[in-house]
């Protein structure tokens, strides 16, 4: 389709009524706080001020007064360069960002960051800025309220109908998380889930015909999407229509290709790559506001009617608000038990008598792998907590996170299930994650350690968000065996302990597990990726070694003499040749210590005194053990410790065959700690 020019002489009837009025000065902030703050993305929010206009005018459900509504539409601005279209409907709509802080666009300390960040900003559903992530996250959002429709409207009691609505780029086209997003999205039938796609054919380079000529349309009805396209942003009776159809969609999630004119209205910069990533320059904005029929001076301008028209929101999203509020308070009395695990579920609080039926493992020599431990434990708690939920990378038999008791699948026609079936898309499984966590509910996903690459984004998101996200993963060392090298992980453990905030678990055994899971699900505001082994290791005779408890601080004393002289560390599956270790050792008259580390960062919490009594300064002969790369183990041996680690690949071959070439036996360990010790 022929995409047609704007006409920018008739931009100066902008004048004639208060919707176009309203679109001006949502144009006209964004040149202005861009240019101010010498940064930005200005042209984008010109061209899709009409389309934003229109959704938050005519169909999207909200209330300025209370940004979390429980059942409030979601908008999620995917092209997170696009910021200030945002920022300047939240300020218009009567959210609580004011001129002041549109001033501040960009600046230390403002509410109005360069992209969006949830938690910061007053209606911001979602951090965006990395492409991709926001639809992604939006497909997370309509899967988790699918889940709340099914699980609490009952008995015509509707707690839940809202919708999800974002906007996206060619930038979040072209990246893949988000055709596995679309994919599953159109493979689940997620109708309340409409995206809109800016088409400008523009990016930062030039031309997206440089190097993207994606039938979208065609792709989109591919996944099952039901798409429109309308041809003119300016278009206002035409974007109300496709908005309309869309809406009115049951069974499939909706695609808008909307045809726009990046800086449209700027006579030299409209449809050019410079008003994407820079502002548009003082004299281009005196000659687009002129084209605009908009004064020059002052800048920031919000006509008072506009600011009586745009905030009519405010008196909608009550009226809204108090509907619901009415409805939900009929549901409390006709439904007190389900409208009681929506408050806890709203709040965060877990269930009394969540982790009563935790297992405690008796001690085993054979032991189990600590995957199997964690479906256990996952199980027992998943049955006291109704909306602890999630599913894997199309490796649920392998990494033993299916719910069996009561849980089902979460399918096309059948929303009610907790176990999803992500496919082979660990990227978009991980901001599906959010969504869901951002939604209320508490979400798990998992897959192998070393495929954890592919999710890091959406891993490191969630820590930036604050969401208590779940990410299991299994397979954690060069023991999985003769898969090789593509499969062992090595270097992954610690890029996902370098994220800032991700509590990283790695637990040596099953009363390990147990623990790791208490400290996880009483996680509020904070992600955790629990690590665990294939192969089966040792439950430990904890009558003969500390108690699992103290794995809530992070490290603790598992096995120690009257007055060590080395110090065996280690987490996981090497923790058992740490204890065997120190047998041998104390069996040659060498007093040893061994301390289990299964999580870095909950030990970097914990109070000076603490730290200093698991890992005395005076005792400076120490070795670490783990199945992965040395990095990061300095902070914790010092300059005359020693690591048994990785520093290469693995490799395949039988399990006891690669421990044994990779010194990760007991014999390498002692010869180590006696090495240290000058013995």
């Amino acid at each position: 389709m022929t995409v047609p020019t704007a006409d920018t002489s008739t931009a100066a009837q902008v004048h004639s009524g208060p919707d176009q009025l309203s679109i001006n000065t949502i144009r006209t902030l964004a040149m202005d706080a861009v240019q101010q703050a010498n940064s930005g993305h200005p042209g984008t929010p010109m061209a899709l001020a009409p389309v934003a206009y229109v959704l938050w005018r005519k169909f999207l459900r909200f209330n300025p007064r209370n940004p979390q509504w429980p059942n409030r539409d979601r908008f999620i601005l995917s092209n997170g360069h696009a910021s200030m279209l945002l920022y300047a409907m939240l300020h218009l709509s009567g959210y609580d960002l004011s001129l002041d802080d549109i001033r501040q666009f960009r600046q230390w300390g403002s509410k109005t960051p360069g992209h969006p960040e949830y938690g910061l900003t007053p209606g911001v559903e979602t951090t965006t800025g990395p492409l991709g992530q926001g639809v992604a996250d939006s497909v997370g959002m309509a899967i988790a309220e699918r889940w709340l429709e099914q699980h609490f409207n009952r008995d015509g009691q509707p707690l839940f109908d809202y919708r999800i609505f974002a906007l996206c780029s060619d930038g979040d086209l072209m990246e893949g998380i988000s055709h596995e997003a679309a994919s599953l999205a159109g493979h689940l039938r997620l109708s309340n889930l409409l995206w809109i796609y800016d088409n400008n054919n523009i990016t930062i380079e030039g031309k997206t015909a440089l190097a993207y000529s994606d039938d979208v349309a065609g792709r989109f009805m591919a996944y099952g999407w039901h798409v429109q396209r309308v041809s003119d942003a300016n278009d206002l009776a035409a974007l109300e229509r496709a908005m309309q159809n869309a809406v009115a969609e049951t069974s499939s999630p909706s695609m808008i290709i909307v045809d726009t004119h990046i800086a449209w209205g700027s006579p030299n910069k409209q449809d050019t790559a410079a008003a994407h990533g820079e502002p548009l320059g003082e004299e281009e904005i005196r000659l687009t506001k002129k084209a605009y029929g908009w004064p020059e001076q002052p800048a920031f301008l919000v006509p008072e009617e506009v600011g009586r028209h745009m905030g009519e929101a405010v008196g909608r999203g009550e009226t809204l608000e108090n509907e619901w509020l009415r409805r939900a308070e009929q549901y409390s009395r006709a439904l007190p038990e389900l409208y009681s695990e929506f408050e806890r579920m709203q709040r965060g609080e877990l269930p009394g008598g969540w982790d009563r039926e935790i297992p405690v493992f008796p001690a085993d020599a054979k032991g189990l792998a600590t995957r199997d431990s964690g479906g256990k434990v996952l199980n027992a708690i998943a049955k006291y907590v109704p909306w602890l939920m999630g599913g894997s990378a199309d490796l649920a038999p392998s990494t033993k996170t299916l719910i069996s008791a009561g849980g089902g699948d979460f399918e096309a026609g059948n929303y009610s299930g907790r176990n999803f079936h992500f496919g082979i898309r660990e990227h978009t499984m991980g901001a599906i994650l959010n969504g869901m966590a951002l939604s209320r509910l508490r979400p798990y996903g998992s897959t192998f350690l070393i495929f954890s690459d592919y999710m890091r984004p959406a891993v490191r998101l969630a820590a930036l968000m604050d969401q208590p996200c779940i990410f299991i993963y299994t397979h954690d060392s060069i023991g999985l065996g003769e898969d090789g090298p593509t499969h062992q992980p090595i270097e992954q453990l610690m890029s996902l302990r370098a994220i800032p905030r991700l509590l990283v678990f790695r637990p040596a055994d099953a009363n390990e597990v147990a623990e790791c899971w208490r400290c996880i699900m009483n996680l509020q505001h904070q992600p955790a990726a629990l690590v665990l082994t294939r192969q089966a290791v040792p439950t430990l005779d904890r009558t003969k070694y500390a108690a699992a408890a103290s794995t809530a601080r992070g490290a603790y004393v598992l096995a120690d003499s009257e007055k060590p002289q080395v110090i065996l560390m280690g987490t996981g599956s090497e923790v058992q040749i740490c204890v065997g270790a120190f047998e041998q050792l104390r069996a040659d008259g060498i007093a040893a210590r061994v301390v289990s580390m299964p999580c870095w960062e909950l030990f970097e919490q914990q109070p000076a005194e603490y730290k200093n009594q698991v890992l005395p300064p005076a005792i400076p002969a120490r070795v670490a053990v783990e199945a992965g790369t040395t990095l990061g183990w300095k902070e914790y041996i010092g300059s005359s410790g020693r690591v048994v680690g990785r520093t290469d690949f693995g490799a395949s071959a039988p399990i006891k065959e690669l421990l044994k070439h990779f010194g990760f036996t007991v014999d390498h360990v002692v010869a180590e700690a006696r090495s240290v010790l000058g013995k």
